[in-house]
């Protein structure tokens, strides 16, 4: 009988006495994906390095009282928007939606109270050939502000000897708006390693980005080329190779926190490729969202107690977000993120992990 690729257990309880699951994904030579259905997070990626030692790649907590007590996003699932909304509204339907500001003046990653810090239902386990979770949350309309019962469905899946796909499909009652991502901060050196990611080759396959303001809103005007910018990655370079370079827009992100935008067309496409010198460990995520948020972890300040007892520091690892573009609600010329009744969101994402050959 082959050896179950699925197992679940539970990983803690909630202050209410809820118990949180976690539910692991094995694919081949000691791949797993750890889930847990607290903001339907992946707490864990473990992935072998050049030499088959096996190593967890993305930062977050060993236990569950880390991800209760601290608002990190490790791993997490964010909704229902993702990134930052101008000044904490939007217009619908002719109407003015006003959202709890929770980041300066704009409101981020669903609010106060987001989808990272739900409770997730765990709808389906499959084991077999591809295993897979299935979580899935109903967002009451009104919840944060946003309008529209919102039925969401997110599944993990082993897809490949090394490779998790994430599938998000959600439907509303009303007119809404939507942008799920996962916010995953990977250090293919091992999360617990001590080294940092400023020596990990990016490759983006973006001509443009969208430059930001001090809060991180995008400028008025058109996506800008990265042709003779430190955000050129078209060629695979160091993330930290122009990261202190004197850019104004370097400034405004304290680092890399900017969008880089993909035709809007709905196509699976290789978006990125991050690859570790010392374990020799690659990611490749591709995705059929017209933008991916690059986060260089600018705001981890040694305050956070992570796994292994290590304290997470700036430039400790990188965000690759799949999303809409920032503030699309306010942006009639970036990608709509407007969810109708009578249609559905999907969103799918690939993180494919190999060794440089």
């Amino acid at each position: 009988m082959a050896e179950p690729r699925i197992a679940g257990e539970v990983f803690g309880r909630l202050p209410d006495g809820r118990a949180v699951q976690r539910v692991t994904l094995r694919g081949q030579g000691g791949f797993e994906a750890r889930i847990i259905n607290f903001g339907a997070a992946l707490q864990a990626l473990i992935m072998p390095d050049a030499k088959g030692g096996c190593e967890d790649v993305t930062l977050g907590y060993d236990e569950l009282a880390g991800y209760v007590t601290e608002r990190k996003f490790f791993g997490a699932t964010v909704g229902r928007y993702a990134n930052r909304i101008a000044n904490a509204q939007f217009s619908l339907d002719g109407a003015t939606v006003q959202l709890e500001a929770n980041n300066g003046p704009n409101a981020l990653h669903g609010g106060p109270n987001g989808f990272d810090r739900k409770l997730w239902d765990i709808a389906d386990i499959a084991d077999g050939a591809e295993p897979a979770v299935t979580l899935s949350y109903v967002s009451a309309h009104g919840e944060e502000n946003y309008p529209g019962r919102l039925e969401v469905r997110l599944t993990y899946r082993v897809t490949g000897p090394a490779e998790l796909s994430m599938e998000f499909v959600a439907r509303a009652d009303r007119s809404t708006i939507l942008n799920l991502t996962n916010h995953s901060f990977f250090n293919l050196e091992g999360a617990t390693s001590g080294l940092n990611t400023l020596d990990h080759r990016l490759t983006l396959t973006s001509d443009h980005f969208l430059a930001i303001d001090p809060t991180a809103i995008p400028l008025p005007g058109p996506p800008h080329p990265v042709a003779g910018t430190p955000f050129d990655f078209r060629v695979a370079t160091p993330v930290g190779a122009r990261i202190r370079d004197s850019h104004e827009q370097l400034r405004n992100g304290k680092g890399y926190d900017h969008n880089f935008c993909f035709a809007p067309d709905g196509a699976l496409k290789l978006a990125a490729r991050l690859e570790a010198p010392r374990s020799g460990r690659v990611l490749e995520l591709l995705t059929d969202q017209p933008g991916l948020q690059v986060y260089s972890g600018n705001y981890l300040d040694g305050s956070v107690l992570g796994k292994g007892g290590k304290l997470y520091r700036q430039s400790d690892a990188i965000c690759l977000e799949p999303q809409v573009w920032p503030n699309s609600p306010n942006r009639p010329d970036f990608p709509s993120p407007l969810l109708k009744p009578d249609s559905v969101y999907r969103h799918r994402t690939v993180y494919r992990f190999g060794v440089r050959t």
